[in-house]
């Protein structure tokens, strides 16, 4: 029978590396000016180099495997796997803390990346050959309200952010779900999933032309910024309501 106790501590945010807040108030700092550079008609030309090159450099064979590749980067379906470990790490725990993560995450995503996107208005790169058909150089600037929202949707790169994010949810929580069945898993591998796929979707997702470079760098920012957020949080001690504390069992420090 597990011990219980009436008092529990008191939450303090978990460290991450690189430690302070510096670190986030830079990534905010670097996100903003990137932001205003791009809003006073700056690294256009930067970003025009690069999709063009991605265009000459596109065989039908690369075009196929870096498509595959992006599908790495899909909200949806990262955000189901994950609510799917949170739910089955939970059922074996007795605890309703697995669920709080994906939980958080989805909110905190859903408020930042998708309302950046609408203010800032900005076509993809395709928007030259598909419909709106603008002309190309009226796919670069951001702030074009006028164009119907599903057309300006690109700035930042959505597949970039969430990928840092998700990623990160679902390493967090695949460790103690291991452990839950008496398996140990690598800190080398928890690193992995945390890296790989993010930068797999940021290359691809510049080279198909679906965003610009500027696009996936915001979106890399963002997404470093929403993690570090994630990770400070100390979900094991986060007060939980008085229906829900006999299902409080920590997660991340499962034996």
């Amino acid at each position: 029978m597990r011990e219980t106790t009436g008092v529990r501590r008191q939450p303090r945010l978990r460290p991450v590396r690189p430690a302070g807040w510096w670190w986030d108030g830079l990534l905010l700092a670097a996100l903003v000016a990137l932001t205003v550079a791009l809003a006073q008609g700056h690294l256009f030309g930067l970003d025009r180099a690069v999709a063009d090159w991605s265009e000459a450099h596109r065989p039908t064979a690369a075009r196929w495997a870096a498509m595959g590749l992006n599908l790495l980067g899909q909200g949806t379906p990262l955000t189901l796997l994950a609510a799917g470990l949170g739910v089955l790490l939970a059922v074996r725990l007795r605890s309703v803390r697995p669920v709080l993560p994906p939980v958080t995450a989805f909110v905190l995503t859903y408020l930042t990346i998708g309302p950046l996107k609408v203010w800032t208005a900005r076509p993809a790169p395709s928007a030259s050959v598909k419909e709106p058909f603008l002309a190309p150089e009226q796919t670069l600037p951001l702030f074009q309200q006028d164009l119907p929202v599903r057309f300006a949707q690109s700035y930042p790169s959505g597949h970039v952010a969430n990928a840092i994010v998700w990623y990160g949810v679902l390493a967090l929580l695949l460790a103690p779900l291991l452990r839950t069945f008496g398996r140990a898993v690598p800190p080398r591998l928890v690193t992995v999933v945390r890296v790989v796929p993010p930068l797999v979707v940021f290359c691809t997702t510049i080279y198909l032309g679906w965003h610009w470079l500027t696009d996936s760098v915001a979106g890399l920012l963002l997404g470093l910024l929403l993690d570090r957020l994630l990770r400070r949080v100390p979900w094991d001690d986060l007060p939980l309501p008085g229906p829900l504390r006999n299902r409080d069992r920590p997660f991340t420090s499962v034996p």
